[in-house]
């Protein structure tokens, strides 16, 4: 997590405090399910999926399934692994029969945003900044 959030460092103004965080990601696996992708015997991306009516921040609705902090590998980047993670809580939700899956994002995420608009993705509000930067909420009617 720390290492593909790395490159964003400069636009967080506490990084350190980020860092912390995101190394205890791992966390979530108490309340969801931890994706991981393998590539040549190496972790190449994992996300977390969080199922409906799972503990989440408030500005998500109880009932939506979330998707959080999809990372994939700086050195396995461009081969589709995030595209495959995404597909994979994508069919989780519906698994759990959800109607509407989200996420929240920022504009400093200029690969992951665009790939979120293209799977049909829609902004539907602000979410509060992390450190900084500014972050919104984001669906996807399944």
């Amino acid at each position: 997590m720390v290492a593909a959030f790395e490159q964003f460092s400069s636009h967080y103004n506490d990084w350190p405090a980020l860092a912390a965080i995101l190394a205890k990601t791992s966390q979530l696996a108490a309340h969801g399910e931890i994706i991981v992708a393998e590539s040549g015997g190496r972790i190449a991306g994992a996300v977390a999926y969080l199922p409906p009516f799972a503990p989440k921040a408030s500005f998500f609705e109880p009932l939506w399934p979330v998707i959080r902090t999809l990372v994939v590998d700086p050195d396995c980047r461009g081969r589709g692994v995030g595209r495959a993670l995404m597909l994979e809580c994508l069919a989780r939700a519906r698994r759990d029969k959800a109607s509407i899956i989200a996420l929240h994002t920022s504009p400093i995420m200029t690969v992951a945003l665009p790939m979120y608009l293209r799977m049909g993705f829609a902004r539907v509000k602000n979410a509060p900044t992390i450190f900084g930067v500014e972050y919104a909420v984001y669906t996807k009617t399944l």
